[in-house]
């Protein structure tokens, strides 16, 4: 099985923050997942470089666009150590030379297959989003995702057929062939979709991005759209347009395409980005995992908004243990939630202190006092958590497959205290194999979730290693 999962590329405006964590830990528990059950896999993640609003950004801060936009990248590429990320391949779609020439392939051949032409346009552009919106789709006269009133702009663009597309994409998400998730989503996705789509922009004057981004070929005029750019990652990574045979391993010949995102840019992964990869005639992405917003006093987390958590700095603080729990077990799968640091440590006490820890702690001073260390395994409480996780991440429901653990753990310490071994009987051994088992089966089944926390949990069953796995957090 070959198991191909990304994530969005942020744009490098401004630092990290918390939303950013949420996507990336979700992509590497994927991927982590996978690897444990003898797939194949490929991690993707990056930075989408070649935004306006980087632009805007850099001169905001008197930097050159490069300076700017290569040490925030290195930012982003930063958070692999702090959250235990797993990714095999890291993007900035401006400084990576597969990245443009991928870009100028695709455009290339959606080009010879008759999808672009160009025209004079009018519109609302919201420079956060980076895109133009009918006057139907704002919220009194405001941007849906940023609060903003969009400017008036008028421009001549070469516009991409996405009409010419309609039919087949309905056909696409209808049928399942690609899967959108959570189902809410997918409806979303579907209502838009049969309300009829309209050409788009897909490239902008060269002047008003002040030179940045990846020229048009043939019209030096343009630059190439940043959506159609930071789309376009997902197969330049793997050498779309220098030939590499990554591309044919790890996209045309995988068994699963994952792209996992925010809702704010849905549209553009489940109707734009299979239109182009229709267009020149490649295989579509099977599932699109779709999250919710992390908000803190209950207003989405943004650069912009001022709210911005550090998650860098939450690690520092707490640990990657705590915070990668946090997301994974407190976020829910549909709507948004709010972050407080009260919360995470409540969780994370809850959950890996009082909860996995204190099982795998209270079972090995259990073995070591009554039967001097060893004591053969028998299957027994832990034995369908594999399963319980499977069954939840096909789902995509992270915070299900948290919960299968906290069920084996209660589940192990019913049995101790209904067969209390402590107390000589005939039924120690079999007490104290059973729970021996079940915590194995949970440091194992964990790795994905918390790799440190795993591989300490590991080292205390084995005997390396003593004392709780997860201490209390205060």
């Amino acid at each position: 099985m070959r198991f191909y999962v990304t994530t969005a590329i942020p744009y490098v405006n401004a630092a990290p923050h918390l939303g950013h964590a949420l996507e990336l830990v979700q992509a590497d528990v994927l991927a982590r997942h996978r690897r444990l059950r003898g797939h194949q896999v490929r991690f993707l993640t990056g930075t989408d470089d070649n935004a306006v609003k980087n632009v805007q950004a850099a001169r905001a801060a008197g930097v050159p666009v490069r300076e700017f936009v290569t040490a925030n990248a290195a930012r982003f590429a930063a958070l692999r150590e702090p959250l235990a990320l797993s990714f095999d391949d890291f993007i900035a779609t401006s400084a990576d030379h597969r990245h443009a020439e991928g870009v100028r392939r695709l455009w290339r051949e959606c080009a010879a297959a008759g999808d672009f032409y160009r025209r004079t346009y009018r519109g609302l552009y919201c420079g956060g989003c980076e895109q133009f919106y009918q006057p139907d789709e704002l919220a009194g006269g405001a941007c849906p995702e940023h609060g903003t009133e969009p400017e008036a702009v008028e421009e001549e663009n070469w516009f991409f057929r996405l009409s010419r597309y309609q039919d087949t994409i309905l056909r696409a998400l209808e049928s399942g062939r690609v899967r959108v998730v959570p189902e809410a989503r997918r409806n979303e996705v579907l209502a838009f979709v049969r309300g009829g789509l309209a050409d788009f922009s897909v490239s902008r004057p060269a002047a008003r991005a002040g030179g940045w981004g990846i020229g048009v070929p043939g019209d030096p005029s343009q630059v190439v759209y940043v959506w159609w750019d930071a789309l376009a990652n997902y197969v330049t990574a793997l050498g779309y347009g220098t030939g590499d045979a990554a591309y044919r391993t790890w996209w045309t010949d995988a068994d699963e395409r994952v792209h996992a995102i925010g809702k704010g840019i849905v549209r553009f992964h489940a109707v734009y980005w299979l239109a182009l990869l229709l267009s020149v005639g490649r295989s579509l992405p099977t599932t699109i995992v779709v999250h919710d917003y992390l908000t803190v006093d209950g207003a989405k987390i943004a650069k912009s908004a001022g709210n911005a958590v550090d998650p860098a700095a939450l690690v520092d603080r707490w640990g990657s243990d705590a915070l990668r729990w946090w997301l994974l077990a407190d976020v829910a799968p549909v709507g948004d939630t709010d972050f407080t640091t009260e919360r995470l440590v409540r969780r994370a006490n809850q959950d890996l202190a009082h909860g996995i820890g204190n099982l795998v702690h209270r079972t090995t001073s259990l073995v070591r006092r009554h039967r001097g260390g060893g004591v053969r395994e028998v299957p027994g409480v832990g034995t369908n958590l594999p399963r319980q996780v499977d069954q939840a991440l096909e789902r995509y429901d992270f915070r299900a497959a948290t919960r299968a653990f906290t069920v084996t753990v209660d589940g192990a310490n019913r049995l101790i205290e209904a067969k209390r071994p402590w107390e000589a009987s005939e039924e120690v051994d079999v007490v104290l194999g059973t729970l021996l088992h079940t915590c194995r089966v949970l440091a194992t089944e964990l790795e994905p979730f918390l790799p440190a926390g795993a591989k300490r949990l590991s080292r205390q069953l084995t005997g390396e290693a003593s004392g709780p796995a997860f201490p209390r957090w205060e």
